[in-house]
């Protein structure tokens, strides 16, 4: 009865194990480098993003940061959302031939954002910082690429600026790329960033739940288990016991 109590106790275990693996995944490392959050966006839309900078150092803060922005995909309108202890610096440039906002024509452009931390509001060591930029109407281009200086209080500068290669692996330091999607036609049903830019969901899914379903079947199996080994103990005392 011990042995049969111990079998199933450790079967519903590894079921469980399964199944929450199945659900939640493994986490892996995150990022150190600077990104834009989130990563994807509709061409000829409004988006929200936020640069956030982790900062790498294990003595020294981030005081500044110099987001640039792409000279092949000018944007009419860009604005900076206030960060505490952070004074931000506005570049233009002209533009030719203009680009076309709500039916007017714009010569100037945002070329590029400086942020500078003030009195002790450098992002420190172990923390990260998000600076958020609202921006459009995105160009109809595949991708943004914003070439980022992540400066620190010792005058070490990291540069974010190497362009991701197409089917190659993720360079040492790569910068900041926002993916934008084409915009659907009108009169139909608008796809989701996720689903644009990561057509294979569908197959993870199904993956993703027969390993629930394996998962739950093992711990139906163990519990089944229990439940037989409990019906057996409770028999066993109910049969007298043979006298001489």
């Amino acid at each position: 009865m011990t042995r049969l109590r111990r079998t199933a106790t450790a079967a519903a275990a590894l079921a469980f194990t399964a199944a929450a693996t199945a659900v939640l995944g493994f986490a892996g490392p995150a990022s150190a480098h600077v990104t834009v959050n989130p990563k994807e966006a509709t061409q000829g839309g409004y988006a929200r993003v936020a640069f956030r900078v982790p900062n790498e150092s294990d003595s020294a803060s981030t005081v500044k940061l110099e987001v640039v922005l792409p000279e092949n995909a000018p944007v009419g309108s860009v604005s900076t959302m206030p960060v505490p202890g952070w004074t931000v610096a506005v570049e233009k440039r002209k533009v030719d031939p203009p680009i076309e906002v709500h039916g007017s024509p714009i010569t100037e452009a945002v070329s590029k954002l400086t942020w500078t931390a003030s009195a002790d509001a450098g992002v420190k060591p172990g923390q990260f910082q998000e600076f958020p930029v609202s921006m459009g109407p995105l160009p109809t281009v595949d991708s943004m690429i914003f070439k980022t200086l992540q400066t620190y209080s010792d005058g070490n500068i990291s540069r974010w600026i190497e362009e991701p290669a197409p089917g190659g692996e993720e360079p040492d330091h790569p910068a900041p790329v926002l993916t934008l999607a084409a915009a659907a036609p009108a009169g139909s049903a608008t796809p989701s960033a996720a689903a644009v830019a990561a057509p294979d969901d569908d197959d993870d899914d199904e993956g993703n739940g027969l390993a629930v379903g394996l998962g739950v079947a093992g711990l139906v199996a163990g519990l089944a288990g229990l439940a037989l080994g409990g019906l057996a103990f409770t028999r066993t005392r109910r049969e007298p016991t043979a006298t001489s």
